[in-house]
């Protein structure tokens, strides 16, 4: 294996986001990672899972929701994975990358790129603010098994991840349990956040334990607003598919194009509404700013009755009733009779006549000469904030996203084709099979962490060279005193067979086999003396254990 493959090949282990920005690769590796844990055919095996056999991938998929909402937290602490520096990130991937283009593009560098994070001070809302110089975190991406052990960490009633970690869980729980096809599924990921398109019905998107439907993405709630943050406002910087990937810094491809082609057509239908009652309605929800200027109108007992924007939608919090939605004369009924007015309310639009209006005229809303148009129509209520108002619904209701542009070359490949009938067996076998011809196959071997299928150099330059947690854990304690700490955790891997953790995750969840108790201990004593020569038999003998993972390997590659 040459130096750079050991590389790449280490960070499939490790997988922070700085490589995964670097290797985007990684990114599918990680979810194949996942397709082939037992964890998830598990949960298929669940009643809750079981009893939607034979019913719809979308049905299944909601259902999905919920138990992701039961199990998972999200995670956003940034020590998890300890910290690294600027300056040496920047050299160990300055041969793939530009180092203006990292700042441009990683919060961690500073994020340079977009405006709107910078108004938000999206850097202090993140927490990052906290680490100045050269000093950052790592942010990692946790396989399910490493999202399962947070259960194990004080402060945790739940599993957990950060957003890249619950993306790819979601995009293996829709293949295994949902029974999606991999084609339908891609993953989108911004500088700041990691999100899945699922092409279904009218597609849906996923973000962090969320699902967020079409009609969801444009409902103007507070969730559904800060859900459309990342794909409103940042650059795309890489879309992973079973075909490949495209990336906004590299000029070669290697995703289908015409599958590129087909998901920039069908994500652009999902992020554009027409104007209807119900959707001008959700605008003034997410601009509250405006509902000064309306009313909404209703006829009781053959009489017209008039009530302010802002009283309406006062009515909505803490109610299941929305406006202009199915449950809309609900929320009606719950209005107070001295909110409501026989006569139309002075100096305020009727909705209802606006959208009647844009009916008549057949508006389009996204038409520069329309807007005018609509603006001066509304001009004599809003005021001065006519054009502004008009130019946020025009928004509101369509969002460009930013995607990798088409670039120089697609080098595309033979996809990885998995079949949602398939067992975790004839899965595992299949991707074993095209290893030698699909890099993104061969590297979720790593990120699965088989030993018995892998190269040992990656895993242990990711092991002795970016696990901060256990150097720190165990930095005010003898050798002795770290050994007596180590034998006294529990003797269980937090993964099945073969596969091994890293020393961090054995640190963060203080539980680990007799092989990763040892790869800690190596770790200290490669940082506290770097010139000693280590011989890891007289380690791991030391070590009792009911269950010996190298001596599996090793039998194994014999």
């Amino acid at each position: 294996m040459k130096t750079q493959d050991i590389e790449k090949y280490s960070a499939a282990v490790t997988l922070s986001d700085m490589e995964v920005f670097v290797f985007p690769e990684l990114m599918y590796s990680l979810v194949l990672a996942n397709i082939m844990s037992p964890v998830f055919w598990q949960w298929r095996a669940e009643p809750t899972f079981k009893k939607l056999e034979g019913k719809s991938a979308y049905r299944r998929l909601m259902r999905m929701r919920q138990f992701v909402m039961d199990e998972y937290e999200f995670n956003l602490d940034l020590n998890t994975w300890g910290l690294t520096h600027k300056d040496a990130e920047l050299k160990r991937f300055g041969d793939y990358i530009r180092p203006e283009d990292i700042g441009r593009s990683n919060a961690l560098f500073g994020y340079t790129g977009d405006q709107y994070y910078f108004d938000v001070d999206i850097r202090r809302h993140f927490g990052l603010d906290q680490y100045d110089g050269d000093i950052i975190p790592y942010w990692k991406t946790e396989t399910i098994e490493a999202m399962n052990a947070f259960r194990l960490k004080d402060g945790y009633e739940a599993g957990a991840g950060e957003c890249v970690s619950l993306s790819t869980l979601y995009a293996a729980a829709a293949f295994v349990v949902c029974g999606i096809p991999l084609d339908d599924i891609y993953m989108v990921l911004t500088p700041l956040h990691s999100q899945n398109f699922i092409d279904i019905k009218e597609g849906i998107i996923t973000n962090n334990r969320r699902l967020v439907t079409k009609p969801m993405w444009f409902n103007g709630t507070e969730i559904s607003d800060k859900a459309q943050r990342a794909i409103r406002n940042e650059q795309v910087t890489v879309v992973a598919h079973n075909t490949g990937y495209i990336h906004c810094f590299y000029d070669t491809a290697t995703i289908d194009e015409g599958r590129y082609q087909h998901f920039t057509q069908r994500l652009g239908g999902y992020l554009d509404a027409k104007l209807t009652h119900l959707n001008f309605a959700n605008f003034l929800r997410s601009k509250g700013e405006y509902q000064k200027y309306f009313q909404f109108c209703r006829h009781r007992r053959g009489e017209r009755m008039f009530v302010k924007a802002e009283s309406l939608y006062g009515y909505e919090h803490g109610s299941r009733f929305r406006i202009h939605d199915e449950t809309f004369a609900k929320l009606l009924a719950d209005v107070s009779e001295e909110d409501y007015s026989p006569y139309q309310i002075e100096g305020r639009l009727c909705c209802e006549q606006l959208i009647a209006f844009a009916e008549y005229e057949s508006i389009d809303i996204q038409n520069p000469q329309d807007q005018k148009k609509f603006a001066t129509f509304i001009s004599p209520f809003a005021q001065q904030d006519a054009e502004s108002c008009i130019r946020d619904l025009a928004e509101f209701l369509r969002v460009e996203p930013r995607l990798p542009q088409s670039p120089q070359e697609y080098k595309t490949a033979d996809p990885i084709k998995l079949d949602p009938s398939w067992s975790r067996e004839q899965v595992i076998e299949y991707l074993e099979s095209i290893r030698d011809i699909n890099i993104t196959a061969d590297l979720a071997f790593y990120a699965y962490r088989d030993m018995t299928r892998c190269d040992w150099r990656p895993f242990v330059k990711a092991a002795v060279e970016r696990c901060p947690v256990s150097i720190e854990k165990y930095a005010a304690d003898s050798l002795e005193e770290t050994y007596r700490q180590l034998t006294a955790m529990p003797n269980e891997s937090i993964y099945d067979g073969p596969r091994l953790a890293q020393p961090d995750e054995v640190a963060n969840f203080n539980t680990g086999d007799g092989i990763e108790k040892a790869f800690v201990l190596a770790n200290i004593l490669r940082r506290r003396n770097p010139d000693q020569q280590l011989r890891s038999s007289s380690s791991i003998l030391r070590f009792h254990r009911t269950k010996s993972k190298l001596a599996d390997a090793q039998a194994a590659r014999m």
